[in-house]
């Protein structure tokens, strides 16, 4: 897994890289009571606004991580946006993007750089 300064978490999964928020971002937001998520197909540039996130505490933009296409969403966390609080680094995972070089991501903090980070 790797981690941004946006407290996203990314990971290979095939060829696709899986994005969501870590515990520690679900924690800091509270309850989280409404997702909205991106088209699929849609074609995004890092640091576009790609994914509205309201909890009871405050409303918040989920960033692109990478330029890429979203090739897949999670619709589970729409319906059921408490999932994101109970499961934030497993299945409630934000979308899925494909990307055209996957050694970007080795520019991106490991776990150990996030726990430093956060800490």
């Amino acid at each position: 897994m790797k981690f941004t300064e946006e407290h996203e978490w990314l990971e290979i999964e095939d060829d696709l890289v899986v994005v969501g928020i870590t515990a520690h971002a679900a924690e800091q937001l509270g309850d989280i009571v409404f997702v909205e998520l991106p088209e699929e197909g849609r074609e995004c540039t890092k640091d576009e606004e790609v994914v509205v996130i309201e909890s009871v505490k405050a409303a918040s933009d989920i960033l692109a991580p990478l330029d890429g296409e979203i090739v897949e969403v999670n619709e589970s966390i729409v319906a059921d946006p408490g999932k994101v609080n109970e499961d934030p680094e497993g299945d409630a995972w934000f979308f899925k993007m494909k990307i055209e070089d996957l050694s970007v991501l080795d520019e991106l903090m490991d776990e150990k750089a996030y726990k430093a980070f956060i800490s």
